[in-house]
């Protein structure tokens, strides 16, 4: 095919076998299903009650079984032919009866409600679908029919949005129509199981420790099959073996950052600095007892023995070993994660860090396999931001680093092998970047705060080493077309030298979406013949606006997929969504997003993998890497700290440098480094004062200069940034085609030309050589 004939022309060639679509084809929406079983979590199971028996009779309680929530809206939507709810899930299931009069008395309180929020003007999303009370003659009909009853309660979140813990949004903890479900419910069954159909964390402490229910699974928003997933490890035809992602606490307030998330919509504080999620609640005195289920905890319907753990040092990597041996009744698989906890000295320290993660392939009983996981030994590193040991340095402390092996952070075991250092060491000099001026405090190991004084730091700048003189081609002369570039006829320099100021800056903002896109383009100047790419949201699949009449397929969200743990699952899910991105002639998918889950709050952590930055690294590695391979542009998104929704535009994330490397950033630099994205989104947020648009130490000093990224660099759409400030800063391309003010006027139209001929042109490079790289 001619290059560039699906951007140019739109051909309607569909990529599936035998030229048939491959959007929402079967294939992608059974890897949809297979992502959702794997990625669910069984958090109890006192006295087997799960899998359910053959010839079982349940009866469903909670409008989730048929409100379903496969994802969280805004760029996060996916619009696909049918979403499966619970209650279709398990009438699928000829082993096991549903109380069909209780589960067709929700469906018709659903559908009051959604018809009403339709009279109303509303969307779909946005109706609040409260419990209603049970009527007796139904709760009495369920008893007869059995003693076991299933619990289904759901949340949903969008982007744009925050939840509230003050009363007025019963997002963490059950609302009051939901308490009086549950103990109505426990009152009369003796078997009890509660399906959580969540985006993000929520209370888990109301079924943890409560007698009267046996069995609790993390169902998560496990996109347009989440339904029949669900249905297929109830009945036990898919062994479960998701590990959280996340720490479940026992309330709202025992997470650190609760504290200050909505102290103000002017800026949050980082005050908890690097003590986020397990990092936290396994370092201060006292907050263990505070874990309902800790970080990387999953029960499944086998067991698994870990065996035969070695460790040794090799070529600068640690290697951990270790043999899984399924001893259980049922085929299975098992996650081995591999921790290590660096000498506290004069750097403060958490008790342990991630290193690295391996998961079985499925194992039949009695069958066994070796795992071999590797980390740099660098990695077990700090980052030293007041020069304690090594200032603006990332340094390794004299003492003993030891190794935890295990199945989640609180079961892993210490084993034999130690990495010892007898004296300090420098690992990398880096540059003090991005300092905060006005965090105040910050949080360290022993539960005290330290004070941290006012900087008065003075960001810094980069002057433009491209140089790009104007050299208009001859006059009558055919100027140089962007293939001559892709054939080898004329160098990258020379091309861009003939573009005039004017020229360059048109190619620096978003161009108008055509054919099914819906979040515009970048490039175009038919001039030159260069062409136009356009960008889709992501990241639980292609979204494609309904207008647009196609329909895609609807992955787990991010958090579900990382929960797998599994890399070549989350891979393939990459694949799928670029093969359905090129299927409809667009070449730029805008995600994934790894963002951390910094408070349950956040409305946006359904499209975040994690409160680990290690974990959401290797995730949107894996969906970079998959989605690379079919010529399809990745976006590692928002760079960085955009873990409020309220404000999001202006609002300031105050954080130490260290924190910042450590946990906000640690997870775009594995995922630069190991998949290279073409493309990265900065965030609307300010950062220590600085919008992340304009931010020259974000963008220039880090991303650009210590991690090595080649690629492109985009706005989020519509901010509220100064565009010479973005260029200056190493932001490349403004988005979308039209001002923030007022969408029906091109951006072009309404900005100065304030920057050199050299930063405009060193980001048009950029921008080119991205669309040389597409088919």
């Amino acid at each position: 095919m001619q290059k560039w004939a699906r951007i140019k022309y739109m051909p309607c060639m569909p990529i599936g076998d035998n030229h048939s679509r491959i959007t929402g084809c079967d294939r992608h929406i059974q890897l949809a299903r297979k992502a959702a079983q794997e990625g669910m979590v069984l958090l109890k199971n006192n006295g087997g009650v799960l899998p359910l028996e053959k010839g079982a009779r349940v009866a469903v309680f909670g409008a989730a079984q048929i409100n379903y929530v496969k994802g969280g809206g805004g760029s996060g939507e996916v619009y696909c032919d049918y979403t499966s709810n619970i209650y279709e899930g398990l009438k699928c299931k000829s082993d096991i009866s549903v109380y069909d009069p209780l589960s067709l008395f929700y469906e018709s309180h659903v559908k009051s409600a959604l018809k009403k929020c339709e009279l109303e003007g509303k969307k779909n999303y946005e109706a609040i679908i409260t419990e209603p009370k049970i009527p007796s003659e139904l709760l009495a009909g369920a008893r007869d029919f059995t003693d076991t009853a299933i619990i289904t309660v759901w949340r949903y979140s969008r982007e744009g949005k925050d939840r509230y813990a003050d009363g007025s949004d019963c997002y963490f903890e059950l609302s009051c129509e939901e308490r009086l479900m549950v103990e109505t419910v426990c009152e009369g069954f003796e078997k009890v199981i509660v399906l959580l159909n969540t985006g993000a964390m929520i209370d888990t402490s109301w079924f943890a420790n409560n007698d009267k229910i046996a069995a609790a699974l993390m169902i998560w928003q496990g996109g347009m099959e989440g339904g029949l997933a669900a249905a297929d490890v109830l009945v036990g035809e898919v062994c479960p073996s998701g590990k959280l992602v996340d720490t479940c606490a026992a309330n709202f307030g025992d997470y650190p950052s609760s504290r200050g998330f909505h102290e103000s919509d002017d800026y949050v504080k980082y005050t908890e600095d690097i003590f986020v999620g397990y990092r936290y609640f396994e370092t201060v005195p006292g907050m263990k007892e505070k874990v309902v289920y800790p970080f990387g905890f999953g029960l499944s319907y086998t067991a698994f023995e870990i065996s035969g753990v070695s460790a040794a040092a090799i070529g600068g990597r640690i290697s951990v070993s270790a043999n899984v041996k399924n001893i259980g009744a049922c085929s299975g698989k098992e996650v081995v994660q591999v921790y290590y906890s660096a000498p506290e000295g004069k750097l403060t320290k958490a008790a342990r860090e991630l290193g690295a993660f391996a998961k079985t392939r499925l194992l039949a009983p009695g069958e066994a396999e070796t795992l071999t996981m590797l980390f740099d030994i660098k990695d077990m590193a700090s980052y030293d931001d007041i020069g304690c040991v090594q200032k603006s340095a990332y340094v390794m402390e004299a003492g003993d680093y030891k190794i935890y092996v295990g199945n989640s952070v609180r079961d892993a075991k210490q084993i034999a092998y130690t990495y010892t250092l007898d004296e300090d060491v420098v690992i990398e000099q880096l540059t003090e970047y991005c300092t905060p001026n006005s965090l105040g405090k910050r949080l360290t190991a022993s539960g005290e705060y330290i004070y941290v004084p006012n900087a008065n730091y003075a960001p810094k700048s980069f002057a433009c080493k491209y140089k790009c003189e104007y050299k208009p081609p001859e006059e009558d002369g055919r100027p140089y077309m962007l293939i001559d570039v892709a054939n080898g006829e004329v160098s990258l320099d020379d091309f861009i030298a003939q573009l005039t100021d004017t020229e360059l800056h048109e190619l620096l903002v978003g161009k108008k979406s055509t054919g099914v896109a819906d979040t515009d383009g970048v490039g175009g100047l038919e001039r030159y013949g260069i062409p136009t790419p356009m960008t889709a949201d992501g990241p639980a699949g292609l979204r494609i606006f309904p207008e647009k009449g196609v329909t895609t397929t609807a992955f787990p969200i991010e958090t579900m997929l990382a929960c797998t743990w599994n890399l070549q699952l989350v891979e393939q899910i990459g694949v799928a969504a670029a093969l359905e991105t090129k299927d409809n002639n667009l070449s730029m998918w805008l995600a994934p997003a790894l963002n951390i889950h910094r408070s349950p709050l956040c409305g946006r952590n359904f499209e975040y993998f994690s409160e680990d930055p290690f974990v959401s690294g290797k995730m949107a590695a894996a969906v970079i890497r998959g989605a690379q391979s079919q010529r399809i542009v990745a976006t590692a998104k928002h760079f960085a700290c955009n873990n409020k929704e309220t404000n999001r535009r202006k609002s300031d994330s105050i954080v130490s440098e260290r924190a910042l490397r450590e946990i906000y950033l640690k997870g775009f630099e594995i995922c630069i480094k190991e998949s290279s994205p073409g493309l990265v989104m900065t965030s609307y947020n300010k950062i220590n004062g600085i919008s992340a648009a304009e931010h020259p130490e974000l963008i220039t000093g880090i991303l650009r200069g210590e991690w090595g990224f080649k690629g492109l660099v985009t706005t989020d759409w519509h901010n509220s940034c100064i565009r010479s400030l973005e260029v200056k800063a190493g932001n490349d391309i403004h988005m979308p085609s039209t001002s923030n003010t007022n969408k029906n006027i091109p951006y072009i139209d309404t900005i100065e030309l304030e920057n050199t001929r050299e930063e405009l042109a060193v980001c048009v490079k950029r921008l080119l050589e991205l669309i040389l790289w597409l088919e």
